[in-house]
C-alpha cells in the first residue's frame, strides 16, 4: 500500500558530480559543468514579476491554497499562447513545467518562486493542492535559492541570484538525483552527458511500448512495462546507475504523470495519444484546444505501476554494469517518514551553518514542506525555530 505522503510527492516530475562533501546526501549530484555553461545567461537580473532582484533577500510567504474553481477548463487559451524559447530561457527535465513556462503560466524564462509554480500546476493541470505544495518545496529546498526564493526549472542560472555557500548550489531541477534522475522515460541518464533534453531514441521506445502494450496509447499497463524496462536499460548500460531515495520515489510518479495530466480532461478514458505525448515531451506545448483535468488529481494509478514489476531501491555497485545492489537504508514506499528524514539530513549537509536570512528561510520552507504531507511524522528542527 502506497502511503498518502508518497502518493502526493512522487507524482510531480520535475523529472527530478556527487556532493561528496555531504555524506548525508550521497545521491544528489551537481549538474556537469558543460550543462551549467549552456544554461547560464548573460543577464543576471530577475523577472520583474518576482518581487525581488538576485541577491535581495525575500521573506518566503506561505504557499497558496486550492483554486477557487477546480473543474474542467480550457487552458490552451488566448491568454496563454505558446511562444518559442528566447536566448537565456531555461528548460529542464520536466515536460509539464516546460510546457507551463512556454505558455506563460510560469515566467517564460523558467525561473519562478514556489508560489508561482504551485499556482501554475494547479491552473494548467489541476494538480491537487497538497501534491503541488509538497513536490514544489521538495524541489525548492534541495535545488532552489533559499535567500531569493527562486527556483530554476532547468539548470544553474544567475537569474536565481548569487549562489549559496558551498556545498549548497541552487542548481535547479536538472540537478542529478532528485526530480531528475536515472532511468527517465524520455531523458537520458546523466552518465551519458545530457540528462535534461528530449531524447528522440527514448521517445521512440515510449511509442513502441505504447503500440505493443496499449494499442497505440500510453496507459497504466504501458507505464508498468516501460518503467521496468528503463530500469533494466540503466542497469545494463550505466555503471553509475542509482535508483534510490528521492529518485526512486519520483521515478514511479513520472510514469503516471502523463496519464493524469496530459490527457484532455474531456476524455473519458485515461490514455495518452502519441500526438499529445509528442506535443508535451518534445515540443513543450499544449495540444490544440487542450482542457485540464475535470478534478484535482495527483498520483492516481501509481500502485498499479508498482505492482506490475515490484522493484527495490538501490543501484549498480562498484561502478560495474549489471551489478544492481539493493539499498535497505533508502527511502521507500513503506516508510511514510523516510523521505522527510532524508530531506532533513540532506539539508543539514547542504547548509551546515546557515545564518541570517538564509537560516530564517530554510526554517520557513522546511516547515511548509512538513505541513503538506508529513504531519504524522515527528517534526525536526535542524536549524532551530523562529
Amino acid at each position: 500500500m502506497v502511503s498518502k505522503p508518497f502518493a502526493v510527492l512522487t507524482v510531480f516530475l520535475f523529472t527530478l558530480a556527487t556532493l561528496s562533501t555531504s555524506s548525508a546526501f550521497p545521491n544528489l549530484q551537481i549538474p556537469n559543468r558543460d550543462m551549467m555553461k549552456r544554461q547560464e545567461v548573460e543577464d543576471s537580473s530577475a523577472s520583474q514579476a518576482r518581487g525581488g532582484r538576485p541577491g535581495q533577500g525575500v521573506d518566503p510567504p506561505p504557499p497558496p491554497g486550492p483554486l477557487s474553481f477546480d473543474g474542467l477548463k480550457l487552458v490552451n487559451d488566448r491568454d496563454h499562447p505558446w511562444r518559442p524559447l528566447r536566448n537565456g530561457d531555461v528548460r529542464g527535465p520536466c515536460p509539464g513545467l516546460n510546457t507551463l513556462a512556454s505558455h506563460g503560466y510560469l515566467p517564460r524564462d523558467g525561473v519562478a518562486t514556489p508560489a508561482q509554480i504551485i499556482t501554475a500546476v494547479q491552473e494548467g493541470f489541476n494538480m491537487d493542492n497538497g501534491a503541488a505544495i509538497g513536490a514544489t518545496y521538495l524541489g525548492h529546498l534541495l535545488n532552489g535559492n533559499q535567500v531569493t526564493d527562486l527556483l530554476s526549472i532547468g539548470g544553474l542560472t544567475p537569474k536565481t541570484g548569487p549562489p549559496p555557500p558551498a556545498p549548497a548550489h541552487a542548481g535547479g531541477l536538472s540537478v542529478h538525483g532528485t526530480f531528475e534522475g536515472d532511468a527517465g522515460l524520455t531523458r537520458a541518464d546523466e552518465f551519458f552527458g545530457d540528462n535534461h533534453s528530449f531524447n528522440q531514441t527514448l521517445f521512440n521506445k515510449f511509442v513502441d511500448f505504447s503500440n505493443r502494450y496499449g494499442g497505440g496509447f500510453y496507459n497504466l499497463t504501458v507505464a508498468g512495462e516501460l518503467r521496468f524496462s528503463r530500469i533494466q536499460d540503466s542497469i545494463a548500460t550505466n555503471p553509475q546507475f542509482t535508483f534510490k531515495n528521492v529518485r526512486y520515489l519520483t521515478a514511479y510518479g513520472e510514469t503516471v504523470f502523463p496519464i493524469n495530466f496530459f490527457v484532455d480532461g474531456r476524455e473519458t478514458e485515461r490514455k495518452l495519444s502519441m500526438e499529445a505525448a509528442a506535443s508535451f515531451f518534445r515540443d513543450m506545448k499544449f495540444p490544440p484546444d487542450f482542457h485540464r483535468s475535470s478534478h484535482p488529481t495527483s498520483a492516481e494509478g501509481i500502485e498499479q505501476v508498482i505492482a506490475a514489476h515490484p522493484w527495490l531501491p538501490g543501484g549498480n555497485a562498484d561502478g560495474q554494469l549489471n551489478n544492481y545492489v539493493v539499498d535497505p537504508t533508502s527511502a521507500n514506499f513503506t516508510d511514510p517518514c523516510g523521505l522527510y528524514v532524508f530531506v532533513v539530513g540532506a539539508l543539514q549537509g547542504l547548509y551546515p551553518n546557515p545564518t541570517g536570512i538564509l537560516r530564517r528561510n530554510l526554517i520557513k520552507n522546511l516547515g511548509y514542506f512538513y505541513n503538506n504531507g508529513f504531519s504524522e511524522c515527528t517534526e525536526l528542527h535542524p536549524f532551530g525555530q523562529l
